[in-house]
């Protein structure tokens, strides 16, 4: 399909740079087929019906994001894929001044040598030393905030815990499964309350996610792979949730790739755990979720393609139309949408 269908224009000041306090007061629009309701995060329980189940993401946003000197070079890194215990892959800014072999210091005693150039422009990162990965990120990195945000304000402590939602278990990812971000224990609360159910995938969710489609037609585009899991516990008790007529509803892009990556034709999920490159787009046939709540896209995004998907192009222009006129919030620390396409 041709990328420019994906298009839409959005003022840069409906770009949220902070989430909204408390977490579950963000504003939810609410596509029920075509037509379109005006809402808030703390209403979800009005859309959702007994026996539904949210699935969320369980990953955990590490400090991914490096900045150090190759001599007087600045050298900015983005980690986006492990390789192994010391390895990673990583996007490189001013990646002209680096070469294979050369030292990075990251500062507070953390520093790299780039050992191989990827396909994709990037490099391969070893880190030297008996420290766990972990330990060294928390010393030297920052969170990787997606550049829409960090190129408006600096990072800052608060980020820490901004960027992380409270179902974070798993280490690994270096983008936030945004969606998760609007729920807080209250809310968790409430929804077990009303018979809606909890469960959770693993998604370790890549840098990749923030990348443009340069590609003019979709079947050029190539998505970066990320890893994933679901247990057979959790697989069981999904497909429990649908034989009894409930709605699997996936709380995030995330933890729908994962979902659609382990369900067979039948729509029967199962165990599974690999590196997915599924890439959705109108005309892709759902088999795991029956909706999603998700925030909203940049444009010419996978992931506005995604959506576009599930809704219908036109459902998804309209959408976002009247979410820009009526003054929602965009992207990571924006506000919610719940799109419900009915039955399938």
């Amino acid at each position: 399909m041709d990328v420019s269908l994906f298009d839409f224009e959005l003022l840069t000041e409906r770009i949220a740079l902070r989430p909204a306090s408390p977490r579950d007061s963000a504003r939810m629009l609410v596509a029920q087929g075509a037509e379109l309701h005006d809402a808030s995060v703390r209403d979800l329980m009005t859309w959702l019906r007994p026996g539904d189940c949210l699935v969320f993401n369980d990953t955990r946003v590490i400090p991914a994001q490096l900045e150090g000197k190759r001599g007087e070079a600045r050298i900015g890194a983005t980690l986006h894929k492990r390789i192994d215990l010391r390895r990673w892959q990583a996007f490189v800014r001013n990646a002209k001044r680096l070469r294979i072999g050369d030292r990075v210091d990251f500062g507070s005693g953390v520093s790299a040598i780039a050992e191989a150039r990827d396909d994709e422009g990037g490099f391969t990162l070893f880190f030297g030393g008996d420290e766990p990965m972990e330990v060294l990120l928390e010393r030297a990195g920052t969170m990787p905030l997606p550049p829409y945000i960090a190129g408006k304000r600096g990072v800052d402590e608060q980020d820490r815990s901004d960027y992380q939602t409270m179902f974070a278990r798993e280490d690994g990812a270096v983008a936030a499964p945004t969606a998760a971000l609007h729920f807080t224990p209250e809310l968790v609360a409430a929804l077990g309350e009303a018979g809606i159910k909890t469960e959770t995938v693993t998604l370790h969710v890549g840098a990749g996610t923030f990348l443009p489609v340069k590609a003019e037609d979709t079947e050029d585009h190539r998505m970066h792979a990320e890893w994933g899991s679901i247990s057979a516990e959790v697989a069981a008790r999904l497909n429990a949730v649908r034989a009894a007529g409930g709605r699997v509803i996936s709380v995030g892009t995330t933890s729908l790739r994962v979902l659609e990556s382990a369900a067979g034709e039948d729509g029967v999920i199962s165990e599974w755990t690999g590196e997915t490159r599924i890439f959705i787009t109108p005309g892709y046939r759902f088999r795991a979720i029956d909706g999603l709540m998700t925030n909203f896209h940049l444009p010419r995004s996978t992931l506005f393609m995604l959506v576009s998907a599930l809704m219908g192009l036109e459902t998804m222009q309209a959408t976002y139309a009247h979410a820009i006129a009526q003054g929602y919030r965009f992207y990571s620390y924006g506000d919610a949408s719940l799109l419900l396409p009915g039955d399938r």
